[in-house]
């Protein structure tokens, strides 16, 4: 009889070992393993509701929870056309105490907010009203997580969301908007549940549909209600707007629908049989949906999980689903792919590459600041009719990628070379300036991170004079003034600026050869397109002084 044979714990431990090395060689070869989940059945027609009004007011305020001592009511302006949501005050109007529009409600000593009463959901349900609520509790939990579809696909979009609700198991609700341009999907939980635990769940279900069903844009990540992980300084957080307020129901918008986006008959009905999910099922959940991966499936993982940096792994590289024999890439001044060419899996990989997670949304999060309007995610990608294209950056990636699932790639080199131009370096580099440029003129593509002071503009301008062709270089920050000095041969008769974009703190450099013989142009990189569309370079680098600014 053998050791391991006569001792219990040390045969555990040898077929937990073999367990795992049969699944590490299932999904290196793209098998699912793992038991499909549960689905949940598509709700039928219900039984027509008998509910008493009371019944249906306490019914509807049981599952649309969120904070209780605020009265959220939209107001619209006649004169301006504008509209929007604004707690109600007791004082609001109120001659002599109200200092409006003097003195704002938020710095008004005489603030005194209503609470959200049975009477104001019956005058939100009976058309006197139109009620909002703020999902997020003082204690940054809450009640329901909320899905908005409001693109021009929204109807796809939400129906595909809707479908891997099914497949996950996720008891699910839709709801066509009070505009009846978009769509909310309504998750319910049977109690209050971490904000961060909601909004991960909402984030791997959309990185499930982008995966399994349909492509979606990275919008819907930042459209998740609530909006933030905790409660922002001096605010509410984002609010969103409660269905069946009579107005919009009577036009067949602000309801309920099933799958294929049919109303409902009996909408009371049909909210009555909606079971809330148990907050023991989300991380289950998140691990069905996700594979262990991070929730947002993107390729830059940044702080938001360096508090348990053990349990992160890498999104697998073998997708699932049959994949194509070879694919064709045009490389230009972005790297093009025919989306006929491309299975629903490898698209999502591929946009997914050159996509982030915005340092600056964490930034304010982390500080209780509102991220209204601050993306979570960047996505670089940009979508063609018939093509998607990725910065040139992600080269290499691109065919690790194709390389890990068999994929050959028949690649079409658009890039321009460029006519020679005379141009001779003036200055002198350091030791370490000399090494920076030999290692740059090595490669194609790259990124010379420096710290401030290491003489980027003088680097950037012994590498144009070494290639002696146009060049373009997106820069952090950069400083025209010492080119015609450093490359005088060049002819540089005037410095180019092209307008910013907001918020955009890179810039482009570039030398270019046009109507008046050699220009330097300083230029925005959201605003990109205007110089590499009619010159895409054969090489591209990047200067940039920090580290976090060279990845991105």
């Amino acid at each position: 009889m053998s050791l391991a044979a006569s001792n219990p714990a040390a045969e555990l431990e040898g077929l937990r070992t073999e367990r795992a090395r049969l699944i590490s060689l299932l999904e290196a070869h793209g098998i699912e393993w793992r038991l499909p989940p549960k689905a949940v059945e598509p709700v039928g027609e219900p039984e027509p509701s008998t509910l008493s009004t009371d019944e249906k007011v306490t019914l509807f305020r049981r599952l649309f929870r969120g904070r209780t001592d605020l009265c959220p009511v939209r107001w619209e302006n006649s004169t301006t056309g504008k509209s929007g949501y604004s707690p109600v005050c007791a004082n609001d109007r109120r001659p002599g105490i109200c200092e409006k529009p003097r003195i704002k409600c938020a710095d008004c000593n005489h603030r005194q907010m209503k609470p959200l009463s049975d009477q104001v959901i019956y005058e939100h349900l009976a058309g006197k009203r139109t009620v909002g609520v703020y999902p997020l509790l003082t204690d940054d939990t809450c009640h329901f997580l909320a899905a908005d579809f409001d693109e021009a696909e929204w109807r796809e979009d939400a129906k595909a969301f809707f479908q891997s609700c099914l497949e996950l198991g996720v008891p699910a609700a839709l709801e066509i908007s009070r505009s009846g341009n978009g769509a909310h999907a309504w998750i319910f939980f049977t109690g209050s549940v971490s904000a961060r635990d909601a909004r991960r769940l909402g984030t791997a279900i959309i990185s499930h549909t982008c995966a399994r069903t349909r492509q979606l844009k990275l919008e819907p990540y930042d459209r998740l209600f609530p909006n933030q992980d905790s409660m922002p300084k001096g605010g509410f957080g984002n609010l969103i707007a409660l269905p069946l307020q009579k107005a919009p129901r009577e036009r067949g918008c602000s309801v309920f629908v099933d799958g294929d986006l049919r109303p409902y008959r009996d909408q009371w009905a049909f909210l009555a049989t909606i079971q809330p999910m148990p907050a023991h099922d989300i991380e289950p959940t998140i691990l069905r949906a996700t594979g262990n991966t991070h929730p947002l499936d993107v390729t830059f993982i940044d702080e938001e999980d360096q508090k348990k940096p053990w349990k992160r792994s890498a999104a697998p590289r073998k997708l699932a689903g049959p994949m194509p024999q070879s694919l064709t890439l045009t490389i230009a001044n972005l790297i093009y792919f025919e989306k006929a060419q491309l299975p629903q899996p490898l698209a999502n990989r591929l946009i997914r590459l050159a996509a982030f997670q915005n340092p600056e949304f964490y930034k304010k999060q982390a500080m209780r600041f509102s991220v209204w309007d601050e993306p979570r995610v960047i996505g670089c990608t940009e979508n063609y009719p018939n093509h998607i294209a990725l910065p040139r950056g992600c080269l290499d990636s691109v065919l690790e990628l194709l390389r890990d699932n068999k994929i050959r790639c028949d690649l079409i080199d658009e890039r321009y070379a460029g006519e020679s131009i005379v141009v001779a370096f003036a200055g002198t580099l350091r030791l370490d300036q000399e090494a920076a440029v030999a290692a740059m003129l090595h490669h194609d593509t790259g990124v010379l991170c420096a710290p401030t002071a290491f003489g980027k503009t003088v680097t950037a301008a012994a590498m144009i004079a070494s290639r002696g062709m146009p060049q373009i270089m997106p820069a952090e920050v950069v400083d025209p003034r010492p080119f015609p000095r450093l490359v005088p041969s060049a002819g540089i008769g005037r410095v180019r600026r092209l307008a910013p974009k907001r918020k955009d703190p890179f810039r482009m450099l570039a030398l270019l050869p046009d109507e008046h013989g050699v220009s330097l142009v300083i230029q925005r990189n959201g605003n990109r397109a205007p110089v590499l569309r009619p010159f895409p370079p054969a090489s591209l680098h990047a200067l940039n002084a920090t580290c976090l600014a060279a990845s991105a």
